[in-house]
């Protein structure tokens, strides 16, 4: 089965349902560990007593994620079970994520992203958590482990709905962090921002003791300006209108746009924060690898 198949299941009916959700984020891992390289030798340097080639049904709890990241091969450490962290999701859920592409919004692809890397998490053994914020509610399910959980967890990303704004003054970056352990923060937004309030809250969110990745939602529209002839946009979060001649703009609207994610990557570097642009269209499996280089970061 291709990698990709599971984008059959991307569609609101299935996203939007605690069953649905589970199913994609199954058969994305699922997926994802059945490219696993399947050979009877070891390693050059490693003893055989302590690794081996993983198998599937293996639990993922005891996969060397140190050997992952260097070699991109998949072992089991026997010796010596990795100890878990703590893997937390803030979703950007102001109104601006409700933008849609090819029938998906950005919140509903930020689901599925975080529905996903939250399966991993948990058959790896960490504690999962997810929080969700505008300038009108915010959701809160603290971390823990253990398949009940799982299904709390999706439940809370069903929970989300886009509107508003993101708060331009917000205290909820104090409360996010698990004292005395170690966390994997991924944030998922579009990084709308007016006057800089995502960055201040990722400045703000950025601890010695954590690892925080940025997964900014981008469409292919929205990154080339695929539009023909004259067009009306509507900011999604003021309601302001402009019309746009695309075909004479779009020259100029690429070079400002990859101007604004170089700014992002170096702003955020300068933090010591990961980035990493997701069109709608990639293939999630990217992002679990991803995933596995920033959980290492931590051992």
């Amino acid at each position: 089965m291709n990698s990709n198949n599971y984008k059959s299941l991307l569609v609101p009916d299935i996203i939007n349902s605690v069953s649905g959700l589970a199913l994609i984020a199954r058969v994305i891992v699922d997926r994802f560990y059945s490219g696993i390289h399947h050979s009877k030798k070891t390693a050059s340097g490693m003893e055989f007593s302590q690794y081996r080639n993983y198998e599937p049904g293996d639990d993922l709890r005891l996969l060397d994620w140190k050997m992952l990241a260097r070699s991109t091969r998949y072992y089991i450490k026997q010796a010596e079970q990795d100890s878990n962290v703590v893997v937390k999701f803030i979703i950007d859920a102001s109104a601006s994520m409700s933008f849609k592409e090819n029938e998906i919004s950005k919140l509903e692809y930020a689901k599925v992203l975080a529905a996903t890397l939250g399966y991993l998490s948990n058959k790896q053994g960490d504690e999962i958590g997810v929080y969700a914020l505008n300038n009108t509610s915010e959701i809160k399910l603290y971390p823990k482990i253990n398949k009940q959980h799982y299904n709390r967890f999706l439940q809370a990303l069903l929970t989300i709905t886009s509107e508003g704004i993101w708060p331009k003054e917000s205290s909820a970056s104090a409360t996010l962090h698990s004292r005395g352990k170690k966390e994997l923060i991924f944030f998922i937004t579009d990084m709308y921002q007016e006057h800089g309030e995502l960055s201040k809250f990722l400045k703000e969110l950025k601890t010695l003791r954590n690892e925080v990745l940025v997964l900014h939602l981008i469409s292919k529209k929205e990154q080339n300006l695929g539009y023909q002839g004259v067009v009306t946009f509507e900011d999604l979060e003021t309601g302001k209108r402009i019309k746009v001649d695309a075909n004479a703009s779009r020259q100029q609207y690429v070079k400002n746009w990859e101007k604004s994610i170089a700014l992002h990557k170096k702003e955020l570097a300068d933090r010591a924060i990961g980035y990493h642009t997701i069109s709608l269209d990639d293939n999630i499996s990217e992002v679990i690898h991803h995933f596995v280089k920033q959980r290492n970061r931590l051992h």
